[in-house]
């Protein structure tokens, strides 16, 4: 019966341990999916804790059945396990049992220590985050808050337990080479968690930051542009967030001697982070100063208006260009790498692309002569015949180097090459006419029709602005089987000329119909 004791003890020791392998393996997982850095793989992380898991768990059973195994072939030799176990613990010195006894009393005491202070820590944590959030009025920012001391909490209990394992070998005596990796995982570990520690404090910041501007901001001070560069606010969290994430890296290597050198590239992509969020802002500000300038004066007139209105995407897309030429030239330099060879290869190249590239040339020039011409501005309503005979019109949204944006009035956005235009009908220069054909009987009397048209447009021209002059009739366009057809011709402001005619054939109808006149059901009507 003592020897089924023993072999069981030994058994529930084996298992104990690989249990408390397991529970190291899960919690160590789950720290690791709770860093930002670390949440994309979240996945993998689970796939390589259960395979730990498992290859642990088999170890753990393989050597239940070689205890056993062993233990079994002792009994059948006849031996005593009793007698037997007890010899191998009696050729162990005296003092190993000494120091095994102190070390596992210090690590009790060092683990109870660390249970106490995280108790402590989460309590002046708590409290440290409601004064936090009662510093200003607005709580727009208290979730902020709350993930960074959330965060702060986790980071430093990790902090205290990877510490406790560590006295916890030194009590022990462990091999020195166990506590000097360990040491090395400390402190990457802390480089980690203090980086992703910033990165929380940081966004903290940016968004109480963001609450307090626009809390602020009003038409007298320069915090009245802000909501127009807040689109920016989530460009710079990000750039931060890639510049903790080298810092950290560069860091990390660090403590490794075999990649130690890849830390030299940190302060490079530091660099190359910087340079582009400040192009960015630069190019929004410049973008937004234009904008104030164009637009300073108060008294407008319309063809001013979309005068500026097309300059500015003009100017906005040759500002972009400039800076992303000048971006890419700071970047190569940042890189060590001499940009005047790669200007002249690239120039060489240019020419033998542009000798290529004619349709992109004539895409320009007729853009800049559609400019400088003043065809149409931004808000004109155009027809557009494209070289294949193919007809565009809607209205003039932007005009680029190399195309032109038109709104369809059913809505769809209309991208049309400079180049690709072989007439332009420019219904927004002075005025246009509204031109609606009005189909009535052969036995209709046409000078009361005359009359009651130009009634209409008399009264028409009193309740509209968009109208110019009365309604005029230009005669009889055509003769059908069974009625004429009278075109009449309404002087009207540029682009409101469809307004009209749709009112113009409602009015006709309904006046028409109330003087008794018959009209066929097919009315035509055209545009000019």
């Amino acid at each position: 019966m003592s020897n089924l004791l023993i072999i069981l003890a030994e058994v529930s020791l084996v298992i104990i341990i690989f249990l408390v392998l397991i529970g190291l393996v899960r919690n160590s997982s789950q720290l690791l999916i709770k860093f930002s850095i670390f949440k994309s793989e979240d996945p993998r992380i689970k796939t390589l804790r259960r395979n730990i898991t498992r290859f642990l768990v088999l170890v753990g059973l393989l050597l239940c059945i070689l205890i056993v195994g062993v233990n079994g072939f002792l009994l059948y030799q006849g031996k005593n396990i009793q007698q037997y176990t007890f010899n191998l613990i009696s050729r162990i010195p005296p003092g190993f049992w000494v120091t095994l006894g102190i070390g596992i009393g210090q690590s009790i005491g060092a683990v109870v220590v660390a249970v106490i202070a995280l108790k402590l820590l989460k309590y002046w944590l708590k409290i440290a985050s409601t004064r936090a959030k009662n510093i200003e009025t607005s709580t727009a920012d208290d979730e902020s808050i709350d993930a960074f001391f959330t965060a702060l909490y986790q980071r430093i209990r990790g902090g205290i337990w990877l510490w406790v394992i560590i006295c916890c070998t030194q009590f022990l005596k462990l091999p020195a080479i166990v506590s000097e990796y360990l040491y090395i995982a400390l402190r990457i570990y802390l480089i980690i968690a203090v980086g992703l520690l910033i990165l929380k404090a940081v966004a903290a910041i940016v968004d109480t930051l963001d609450v307090l501007t626009l809390k602020y901001s009003n038409s007298d001070n320069l915090l009245r542009f802000y909501a127009r560069l807040q689109h920016l606010i989530p460009l710079l969290k990000r750039c931060l967030e890639f510049v903790i994430y080298v810092c950290i890296a560069t860091l990390v290597t660090q403590q490794i001697q075999l990649i130690a050198q890849l830390s030299t590239f940190g302060l490079r992509i530091i660099k190359i982070i910087a340079i582009v969020f400040l192009s960015q802002v630069l190019f929004e500000v410049i973008h937004l100063l234009v904008e104030e300038v164009v637009f300073k004066e108060q008294n407008l007139t319309d063809i001013q208006r979309s005068r500026r209105l097309t300059l500015i995407p003009l100017f906005k897309s040759l500002l972009q260009y400039l800076v992303y030429f000048t971006v890419g030239i700071f970047i190569l330099y940042t890189l060590d790498i001499n940009p005047t060879p790669i200007l002249a290869g690239a120039g060489i190249v240019g020419i033998a692309i542009g000798l290529g590239a004619q349709t992109l040339i004539n895409d320009i020039v007729s853009g800049f002569f559609i400019l400088f011409e003043n065809y149409y501005l931004v808000g004109d309503y155009v027809e557009l015949r494209k070289a294949e005979e193919t007809k565009v019109e809607g209205i003039v949204e932007a005009i680029e180097l190399r195309t032109t944006r038109i709104r369809h009035p059913n809505g769809q956005l209309q991208i049309i090459r400079n180049g690709d235009m072989s007439s332009i009908t420019n219904y927004s220069k002075q005025y246009v006419f509204a031109v609606v054909d009005v189909s009535i009987p052969y036995d209709s009397n046409l000078v009361d029709i005359y009359q009651v048209i130009q009634d209409i447009g008399q009264e028409l021209k009193a309740n509209s602005t968009d109208i110019l002059e009365p309604t005029k009739i230009d005669g009889v366009e055509s003769l059908s089987e069974s009625n004429l057809l009278l075109r009449t011709l309404t002087k009207v402001k540029p682009g409101k000329h469809l307004q009209i005619q749709r009112i113009l054939r409602k009015t006709f109808m309904d006046t028409l119909l109330q003087e008794k006149i018959l009209l066929p059901a097919n009315n035509e009507t055209s545009e000019d």
